[in-house]
């Protein structure tokens, strides 16, 4: 296994993240669940990434309606000091209209429940799972630093915020003397490049850890869907379209991912996983497992190192484009790069560049 630091905390988490979506709700339809895998499935897929060197495990308390984090907390027990646990707050977890987003009622009760349901009394990195747009950021923020400065928390992150969210954030952070984010967790993926415009050059400036959900866009890069109707059933991406993108032009990135797969002896969702872990500003992936074999594939990604060749087939396949400013500024900075610098046009950014 591989690991890299979480943000600059000093904390170490392995390349692939467990997410355990799909862990638990079965006894809740109406939950937020995938795979409704009980304690008992949960536990071999839990065991198996343990002893792969998988020591970075993300769930929330929406996951399941709460099953998830039930699911976890029954399987790590005395495992518990072996993993750096995460799980979100922010989205609706119930009925009332103060079951949702990120005030300070709403903050405290659902860590209290996720502390509960997990069996722990501590979380390692507690993230709000969206952006709120009713909630100041310093309301927010305060209290989770109140979490961290009680011991209930160790770090706190985001997920899918906005760069200009995630700027703000740290800079009320660092004016008000409270916790800051240290990692930000996103879609991105072959089939979704998005994050490259403006939050990779804002987390690569302020040296945050991107955490990357849905590396495989719902199954949809896994090989068994192609522009001619064929698919997987097993596949979430078979039951509902998410995360949404261009299928027509990911049918293009799927031919791509073959055509590498097929020189390298691998499976297309081996050489996806393998093109993301390349990217430098990705700190760890975050795979979703239904069964043992799915993680044994997906760990196999690790001894996969592209070479130029295969990157440059993959990178023209996928690449979006420049969105404005970012294409202008690179027009500027083109002419300053250092003699032997490997200047990458739109993707550019200032935190990239030597001193």
């Amino acid at each position: 296994m591989q690991y890299e630091q979480l943000g600059q905390t000093g904390l170490f988490v392995s390349r692939f993240c467990l997410g355990a979506m799909t862990f638990g709700g079965a006894d809740n339809p109406a939950g937020n669940a995938i795979g409704r895998l009980s304690a008992g499935e949960a536990d071999a897929i839990v065991g198996m990434a343990l002893d792969a060197g998988i020591n970075f495990i993300d769930t929330a308390d929406v996951y399941g309606g709460g099953g998830s984090e039930t699911v976890l907390g029954e399987v790590l027990k005395e495992r518990r000091s072996d993993v750096v646990l995460a799980t979100k707050v922010s989205s609706k977890a119930g009925r009332g209209p103060n079951d949702i987003g990120q005030s300070r009622g709403r903050i405290m009760a659902s860590l209290e429940g996720s502390l509960r349901r997990l069996k722990t009394d501590h979380i390692d990195l507690y993230q709000v799972h969206t952006f709120d747009p009713f909630t100041p950021i310093e309301t927010m923020l305060r209290s989770l630093d109140d979490a961290v400065r009680q011991g209930k928390v160790r770090h706190i992150g985001c997920s899918n915020f906005a760069a200009w969210q995630l700027m703000k954030a740290l800079g009320v952070s660092a004016r008000a003397g409270l916790e800051p984010f240290v990692s930000i967790q996103s879609f991105y993926s072959i089939a979704g490049r998005d994050v490259e415009a403006e939050v990779i050059p804002a987390v690569t400036d302020q040296k945050l850890s991107l955490l990357c959900w849905s590396p495989l866009a719902g199954g949809l890069l896994s090989g068994k869907f192609d522009r001619h109707g064929n698919s997987d059933a097993s596949a979430r991406r078979a039951k509902i379209a998410f995360p949404p993108v261009d299928e027509a032009r990911t049918f293009d990135m799927i031919d791509g991912l073959k055509a590498v797969a097929q020189r390298r002896k691998s499976e297309p969702a081996q050489i996806a996983l393998a093109w993301l872990l390349a990217k430098p500003a990705v700190t760890s992936v975050i795979v979703g497992i239904k069964r043992p074999d799915q993680l044994a594939a997906n760990l196999s990604a690790l001894d996969l190192v592209l070479n130029k060749e295969d990157l440059d087939l993959l990178d023209e396949a996928s690449r979006i484009p420049a969105s404005y400013p970012g294409w202008i500024q690179s027009y500027n900075a083109a002419g300053r790069v250092p003699a032997g610098y490997p200047f990458d046009g739109p993707n550019w950014t200032l935190g990239e560049r030597p001193r």
